[in-house]
Formats: structure tokens, sequence, C-alpha cells
């Protein structure tokens, strides 16, 4: 089954795109099924990820998403936004790899 998954950063620019193309580097290399990879600012993420499987952010983003995690979403809080290693590392540990 396919997963949908968000990455997020303070503004939605930059480095949440950058972040979505290393996160889609990291989900091809270890083959998982994702049907929406969706980056965007973390205002936008608060309220929207109750309709995703996983969210990806900054560590000190993290407990932005305590109602998210409370229903079951996973988010993964990232040292490296940028690192493809990291993320794949996290993936895997929350079993989702």
């Amino acid at each position: 089954m396919a997963i949908k998954m968000m990455v997020c950063c303070a503004s939605g620019a930059g480095s949440s795109l950058l972040m979505k193309m290393t996160t889609q580097k990291a989900i091809d290399n270890l083959g998982i099924s994702v049907s929406e990879l969706h980056h965007c600012a973390i205002s936008e993420a608060k309220s929207a990820s109750l309709n995703y499987d996983v969210v990806l952010c900054a560590r000190n983003f993290e407990h932005l998403f305590e109602d998210a995690k409370k229903k079951g979403v996973k988010v993964i809080g990232l040292k490296n936004v940028m690192s493809q290693k990291e993320i794949e590392a996290k993936l895997k540990r929350a079993g989702i790899a």
C-alpha cells in the first residue's frame, strides 16, 4: 500500500523543496511506495498533518505535531533535513522501510 508523506520547513519555499528532493531519493533507494510527497510551510503542515501517514520536519518543529502523533501519524524529526542518509535511517527506524 502506498503512503502519503509530507515534508515541511519554516517558510515552505527553498528548504522544504530541497528536503522533498532528498526524501524522494531516500524513498526510491529504500523501495517505499509513496502515492504523494508534498512539501509546505510549517503553518500548513500543522493543519494538514492528519491527511498524511508520515511527516518529516526539522527536530525543532517536531513538538508541533503532538496531536497528529496521537492519531497515528509518524512524525520524524531530522537533525539535518538535507541528509539522505539520516532520512533513510529514520524511515527504517520508524518501520516505514
